[in-house]
């Protein structure tokens, strides 16, 4: 890869750039979670009804998810530092937009565009540590940016709590604005320019659009089944319109964009087909806890939205612990390994969290459980993203990158539409839907279908070569 440096005011050591990447991928990952505690009185404030306000997590993940592969094409055509600043303006301009909503409408539509910011954001902060650390360096780097990302969904929901007992739920979008104030003086600083010089300036935005279309009328579709059902005509058009949208945009990346978003050619990569697989898979389980542990600690436990935050306490550090060990080992055993046992201990923890009853307690039902899926979570990411980034050219590092991205996304936005839907129609069977009861039996279902989900990435990992080769030198 050619590549065109442009030397900043000052040099940098490798633990402030790891720091910087580090600290961008934090909040877009936070901002993921830390609104799932403050969505009951955030929903009383602007009106939203229990099914609705899916919306106010799901805009935000669904244009992220539609927008990352743009994002990760842009950090390699731009440059990494002039992608990472220009999401970093994006995502902070729009934390505060959100942070004074007054409407449920203003609310998704400014999340909406705060995801675009995490999308242009996010593949360039693993750019970053992919062109910067080579060697025996780069896995360990990968870990600490892994177990920050994972942290960062646990991390949330304890922030979260915070925020919203002690202030207002409108800190857990202002809080984002000291972040990205230093992530973008510290960017400005000693971030070097790295780009692609060989690389054509032009972005798919056609490709975006349809990709992100197909995204949210799929996702709209499943989350008004729970008032139209399945087989209603209402969600079969949107269904249909979703399948559409996808067609066109494999139509269109393959034979009509000079400049694709996904070039194809990308996936002859076992080790990063397979790895996107299994991401899209326990993407759609871990993202999916979180929120349905958020509604059983207040719906359920009559926890306040404090002591809530404190429950995801040890989550956070069994995810710190599992990628930290992640990528010590990763070396000497390859990823294969660890994903088998990650996923094989997610299944675990996911059945066994699945038994949670309405006298359950936390620390007789929850806590265990959950410290099993979080540590699992830990083990897996930082060997998913080597697996995804490491054998492919450096050139396509942010296009890598953002696929691996994407496919978490995806998977997280699809199984929260899936679940809570699934949920709701389980709870409906009983004779009062509303009571506590009803509700945790839509929880266990959740619980269930996640555990066979991780079940299915058990499966997966045998595909992701033991050992992953690194891609030839340019």
């Amino acid at each position: 890869m050619s590549t065109t440096t442009k030397a900043p005011v000052r040099h940098a050591p490798d633990w402030i750039i790891l720091s910087i990447a580090c600290l961008a991928q934090f909040m877009v990952v936070l901002d993921v979670s830390i609104v799932n505690v403050a969505l009951p009185r955030m929903g009383r404030d602007l009106h939203f009804s229990v099914s609705s306000a899916q919306w106010v997590v799901n805009a935000y993940v669904l244009t992220f998810a539609g927008f990352l592969l743009l994002g990760g094409r842009a950090a390699d055509i731009f440059g990494r530092r002039r992608v990472y600043m220009t999401g970093i303006f994006i995502f902070t301009l729009a934390s505060i937009g959100a942070g004074f909503a007054q409407t449920g409408s203003q609310m998704v539509a400014i999340r909406a565009v705060q995801g675009i910011g995490g999308a242009i954001l996010s593949p360039a902060t693993l750019t970053i540590i992919v062109t910067t650390f080579q060697g025996p360096r780069l896995p360990k780097a990968i870990g600490a940016w892994s177990a920050v990302a994972g942290a960062g969904g646990a991390v949330g929901g304890l922030l979260g709590g915070i925020l919203t007992g002690l202030a207002s739920w409108r800190w857990v979008f202002f809080i984002n604005v000291p972040f990205g104030i230093i992530a973008a003086v510290a960017a400005a600083l000693y971030l070097r320019e790295m780009r692609n010089r060989d690389a054509e300036v032009k972005l798919d935005i056609t490709g975006a659009v349809l990709v992100t279309g197909s995204l949210a009328s799929i996702i709209y579709g499943v989350v008004n089944t729970t008032t139209h059902g399945w087989g209603s005509s209402f969600t079969l058009s949107w269904f249909i319109g979703g399948a559409i949208a996808l067609i066109a945009f494999l139509f269109w990346e393959s034979n009509v964009a000079s400049h694709p978003l996904v070039p194809f050619r990308i996936f002859k990569s076992r080790a990063l087909s397979s790895a996107n697989v299994v991401m899209f898979l326990v993407g759609g389980a871990f993202f999916a806890m979180w929120y349905f542990l958020t509604y059983y600690f207040q719906t359920i436990l009559h926890y306040g939205p404090v002591k809530a935050g404190f429950a995801f306490l040890p989550m956070a550090l069994g995810i710190i612990a599992g990628a930290q060990i992640s990528s010590r080992i990763m070396a000497k055993t390859g990823a294969r390994p660890i994903l088998l046992t990650g996923t094989s201990i997610a299944t675990l923890g996911f059945l066994w969290i699945s038994l949670i009853k309405v006298g359950s307690s936390y620390w007789g039902a929850v806590f265990l459980p959950a410290i099993l899926c979080s540590f699992a979570m830990g083990l897996l990411f930082s060997p998913l993203a080597n697996a995804a980034t490491s054998s492919v050219d450096r050139a396509d590092a942010g296009l890598a990158s953002g696929v691996l991205n994407t496919s978490r996304q995806v998977g997280g936005s699809l199984a929260l539409a899936i679940l809570a839907t699934v949920a709701a129609d389980r709870s409906r069977t009983f004779v009062d839907p509303q009571s506590g009861v009803a509700l945790v039996g839509g929880y266990q279902r959740a619980f269930q279908i996640s555990a066979l989900i991780t079940l299915i990435a058990l499966a997966g990992s045998f595909f992701v070569p033991k050992k992953v080769a690194a891609p030839a030198k340019q």
